[in-house]
């Protein structure tokens, strides 16, 4: 009779050259050092990580399926770059999304819950007043991540975070809308003011149009030039 294998001694496996690749990607295309619209050099992406171009590729089929890049036959891959009707429809879905969200969460909120939000808006307080968007945009999704956990509902998080996929392809560029940092933070100090005070559909609301509030300053910088 065989052994059973001694499963305290494995080991989950690393994940493949593929998935790490495309995880480097992701990051960059989110960053912008892959600009929406660009044509991706896979020649020199792959000298760069010192790959063969097959893990690069299977790395861009993940890509392409979670729709951050297109492969365009006989022309390469791109990355996906979103049009104004494509903002003007996803933003709204990702706004009721996150109103919702707001709400399971406010009805949920304990006082230890409630410390952790005030405790990550603190944060952005910090970064908004240094005029750093970056570390205010990373601090943000912490504080839309922690409702989302609060709220527990895994079906909600599903969507919401499939959506922001798109959503973080240019959401970072309205913070640079001249007064849009602080018209953000303003917003964020309503929405804590609402969850601290258990009123759940306060919460929806401002979160809602707290949402809707980014695509019309990302309108206003792109209207801008």
């Amino acid at each position: 009779m065989n052994a059973r294998p001694d499963t305290d001694s494995l080991s989950l496996a690393a994940p493949a050259l593929y998935e790490q690749v495309a995880e480097r990607l992701r990051s960059r295309i989110y960053a912008h050092e892959l600009a929406p619209g660009a044509w991706v050099d896979e020649q020199a992406i792959a000298a760069e990580y010192g790959i063969s171009r097959t893990p690069l590729r299977e790395a861009l089929k993940v890509l392409a399926a979670e729709g951050l890049v297109t492969l365009k036959p006989r022309r390469g891959c791109y990355v996906t770059e979103l049009s104004e009707q494509d903002l003007d429809e996803i933003f709204p879905v990702m706004a009721l999304l996150e109103g919702r969200c707001a709400q399971e969460a406010t009805a949920k909120a304990g006082a230890e819950d409630i410390s952790r939000l005030e405790a990550i808006h603190a944060e952005l307080e910090r970064h908004a007043a240094a005029g750093d968007a970056d570390r205010f945009f990373e601090t943000n999704q912490r504080f839309h991540g922690a409702l989302q956990e609060l709220a527990g509902n895994r079906w909600l998080r599903q969507l919401i975070d499939e959506t922001r996929k798109f959503i973080k392809l240019t959401r970072r560029d309205s913070l640079n809308r001249e007064g849009r940092l602080r018209q953000s933070l303003a917003e964020h100090r309503a929405i804590l003011a609402a969850i601290a005070h258990r009123r759940p559909d306060e919460a929806a609301r401002l979160m809602h149009d707290h949402i809707q509030s980014g695509r019309a300053a990302l309108a206003r910088l792109q209207a801008a030039g």
